[in-house]
């Protein structure tokens, strides 16, 4: 069997390789193999046990797969001869290429904590049928336990709270729940919201045990306090699927993810890697960076699909910004780039701006909410080098807007004098525009 283009994963990285390669190149061949009849969409995992109302409205659809006349084959690749051009699959039919995209994904880290092993000890997988018994053990379960307050274990615990007469704990080691993403002043915003919502927040604490017979019925801290748990949810992070990479002799980063270029090429010809499989580098200091978010691959996935063939300079891997957006109990919170206290590790002298105003104007209109904005720039060249932002759900979209003025090299000037569109039922008022009152605020302290 031979194929022009083959993607291995059938994921968000995956399906948009498949599409912006059949864009780009409408006379070749293109198979997509992914091991599992049904693909969940990641970012929607969390909300599968209330606002979903089951696993299976988390579905990724195949409809642009078949739109862009890709064929689906339903396999697991099992080896790859990246001197033969080949693919074999557990099926035992072997698919020779001639551009291979790795899309394969990353898989729950475990860390050795006593007990792991027992019934009620779950993980956050991107398998359907594990994820319809997740969600009917979450169903009864009347004490449940988070391990780790990131974004996905934080959204976790937010949804359960819709649940009725479930107690719900967040187990962080850190000072902080998304802390590694938020400056304090918006983590704490976070963990407020939580707290609103009856959920009970253990930070600067590790799992020393979960305790109980066969099934879990406790975690136990370092601290020696026991958390009754009957559902324990282990959120602490995930891990590049590096090992079929490695089995073919593709370069791999020392701390994971396969190496690849700024147009996601691998160490071997014609074979590109994108998605969380893929090593990811800082926009800024091109350093090693452990972030997988399904927009980060797309991105990557699209690079790659343009530049099987011909290399388009335009459209090079510069580095990820780190984008993220969540919302808990009603308060979306959004970053890009750096934090202050990321920039300030990396080395670079700051200045900051920030404001918070109405989000319609005047503020006294209907529904009218605060949106806060934070903006890190450089002393030196007053380049943009992250943004935060809270409030309601614009919150979100204004954080893409500040990850193109990163992009596009904005500085503190440039969005001091940005030309906006306004209206009273739509945005903050022009006199008072957050992002550019940021943008003053730290021009005055400059």
């Amino acid at each position: 069997m031979k194929t022009d283009i083959l993607i291995i994963g059938g994921g968000p990285a995956g399906v948009v390789a498949a599409v912006t390669a059949r864009r780009n190149n409408p006379a070749k061949e293109i198979i997509l193999v992914r091991d599992k009849d049904k693909s969940v969409i990641p970012c929607g995992i969390p909300y599968i046990f209330n606002r979903l109302d089951s696993v299976e409205k988390d579905l990724m659809p195949d409809a642009p797969l078949e739109k862009s006349k890709v064929d689906l084959l339903i396999d697991k690749a099992e080896s790859i001869n990246v001197q033969e051009k080949e693919v074999a699959l557990e099926g035992g039919k072997k698919i020779n290429y001639d551009k291979l995209i790795l899309a394969v994904g990353s898989e729950p880290i475990l860390v050795p904590i006593k007990g792991i092993e027992k019934k009620g000890v779950w993980q956050v997988k991107k398998d359907f049928d594990y994820l319809e018994k997740l969600r009917q053990a979450a169903l009864k379960a009347k004490d449940a336990v988070i391990i780790g307050g990131g974004f996905i274990g934080v959204e976790i615990a937010e949804e359960l709270s819709g649940l009725e007469g479930m107690n719900i704990s967040v187990i962080e080691k850190l000072d902080h729940c998304l802390i590694t993403t938020l400056d304090r002043e918006f983590a704490e915003a976070a963990e407020e919201k939580l707290r609103e919502r009856r959920v009970k927040i253990y930070t600067g604490r590790t799992v020393e045990e979960i305790g109980g017979g066969d099934k879990a019925e406790c975690v136990k801290l370092d601290n020696g306090e026991r958390i009754p748990a009957d559902l324990v949810i282990l959120s602490i992070g995930s891990k590049p699927n590096i090992s079929l990479a490695e089995k073919a002799g593709l370069e791999v980063k020392e701390r994971g993810g396969i190496k690849v270029d700024e147009y996601m090429r691998t160490s071997a010809p014609d074979v590109f890697a994108v998605g969380d499989c893929a090593e990811t580098r800082d926009f800024f200091t091109g350093k090693y960076v452990p972030v997988m978010l399904a927009s980060t691959a797309a991105t990557e996935a699209r690079i790659a699909g343009a530049n099987l063939y011909q290399l388009e300079t335009l459209r090079e891997n510069k580095g990820t910004l780190g984008s993220f957006a969540t919302c808990i109990g009603g308060l979306a919170l959004g970053a890009t780039g750096f934090t202050e206290s990321r920039a300030k590790t990396e080395g670079f002298e700051v200045v900051v701006g920030a404001s918070e105003c109405p989000d319609c104007h005047p503020g006294s209109l209907p529904g009218a909410r605060n949106v806060k904005i934070k903006l890190v720039f450089s002393k030196k060249s007053g380049a943009l080098l992250g943004a935060q932002a809270m409030g309601p759900k614009s919150a979100g979209e204004l954080i893409n807007l500040l990850a193109l003025a990163i992009q596009q090299k904005m500085t503190a000037h440039d969005l001091n004098t940005l030309q906006i569109a306004t209206h009273p039922l739509l945005t903050a008022a022009p006199t008072v525009y957050p992002v550019i009152t940021a943008a003053q605020t730290a021009l005055e302290s400059c």
